[in-house]
């Protein structure tokens, strides 16, 4: 031992001195590299699940498909209902929505979806639940056949 000065306090100096210099250090380090850092990314609007409309999840699906046109399936005549909300429509209303949906072929449904969103046309809810329950049925087979074709 030194001559009244205890060895911990020693080394609990030497730390702190060296925890300070790498502070300062990092610091300077930023200062001097503050433009080269890339800008921090902006988050998005909307970090959502997936709101299982769609095959895969495609969270920007509406801004995906905001540069296409809007695409009909012979269902011009739901254009009518623009801007009415989901539980607004009546019993036959419903049934029109849904004789379409079960018309449909299952690659054709998401699609089908993401057009009514973009002309603003809601689908009543029972029909959306209906739809939903398809979905996901048909991304379950293909997962399926996935892992079959794969053994």
């Amino acid at each position: 031992m030194t001559a009244g000065i205890p060895l911990w306090l020693i080394l609990l100096c030497v730390i702190v001195l060296v925890g300070v210099v790498l502070y300062a250090e990092h610091r300077m380090y930023l200062r001097r590299h503050k433009d080269d850092a890339p800008a921090p990314e902006e988050p998005a609007e909307q970090q959502e699940e997936c709101c299982g409309l769609h095959m895969t999840c495609e969270r920007d699906s509406l801004l995906a498909a905001a540069a296409r046109e809007i695409e009909y399936y012979d269902d011009e005549e739901l254009d009518r209902f623009a801007g009415r909300a989901a539980d607004a429509y009546t019993a036959e209303e419903s049934e029109e929505f849904r004789d379409i949906l079960l018309s449909m072929q299952p690659d054709d449904i998401a699609g089908w979806a993401r057009s009514l969103q973009l002309r603003n046309v809601a689908l009543p809810a029972d029909v959306r639940d209906e739809l939903i329950m398809i979905v996901a049925e048909e991304r379950q087979n293909r997962t399926a056949r996935g892992h079959a074709a794969i053994s």
